[in-house]
């Protein structure tokens, strides 16, 4: 089973306009329990996104309208640098509309998309949510790390049910009768005997690709070695 984005993102989303203003939109983040929103335009497509971070912005350039002379710490500023922030800290400090205050462009994915590059996209954009969008640009749901998480509360049987179907049943070509699989808490347990030691070992490399396990443990005996055996000079 390939766990997409469609099957653990949130589809209820609150949204805002991008003439929304400040204030409504704190409000909204308080009201739903939430650390961001996406920003849509006319058409529905996601042109941005605003975080409690951005909003934030406005407190902490606060000094800078006296004259005060603040400057974020220098970790802070080498970020905004490297991410795709949008706009500069302190303009979005002086803005009053999701326009003038979101991050922009938005880092997004597709309902389609597999959970593993939402993933990866959230990690290397440093985020902690993303707008999923369909291929219009049109806001589709909501996927945060919370949402990413639930792969891994899935029952145990049915991690069980999908190594034994998907990978031992219909993955190998080879006898796996004699493989015993047992989960408990997302951890599988591998044991039994395989004919090949390099079908067992990717039977267990297989096994821990599986949405929702935790971990692997290898107990499955081999009868032949047919790994190859590096000749050195």
């Amino acid at each position: 089973m390939r766990v997409k984005v469609s099957d653990v993102m949130t589809k209820d989303v609150v949204s805002v306009r991008e003439d929304t203003p400040f204030k409504d939109i704190a409000e909204l983040l308080i009201k739903h329990g939430i650390g961001a929103v996406p920003v849509v335009d006319a058409a529905g497509r996601v042109a941005g996104v605003v975080s409690e971070a951005d909003l934030l912005r406005k407190e902490e350039f606060r000094e800078q309208y006296y004259r005060e002379g603040y400057q974020p710490p220098l970790r802070a500023r080498l970020r905004h640098r490297l991410t795709r922030e949008g706009a500069h800290p302190e303009d979005k400090a002086r803005g009053d509309t999701a326009a003038e205050i979101m991050t922009t462009p938005p880092v997004t994915v597709r309902a389609s998309d597999s959970i593993v590059s939402a993933m990866r996209r959230m990690d290397e954009h440093g985020v902690k949510r993303l707008p999923v969008v369909a291929d219009d640009g049109t806001l589709r749901g909501m996927l945060s790390r919370r949402d990413l998480l639930k792969v891994f509360v899935r029952p145990d049987a049915e991690i069980a049910a999908e190594v034994r179907e998907d990978i031992l049943d219909h993955a190998l070509w080879v006898d796996t009768s004699g493989v015993r699989i047992e989960v408990d808490h997302g951890v599988v347990t591998l044991s039994g005997t395989m004919r090949k030691r390099g079908d067992a070992e990717l039977t267990v490399r297989m096994a821990a690709r599986i949405n929702g396990v935790v971990d692997v443990i290898d107990r499955i005996t081999w009868q032949e070695d047919d790994t190859p055996v590096w000749k050195g000079r």
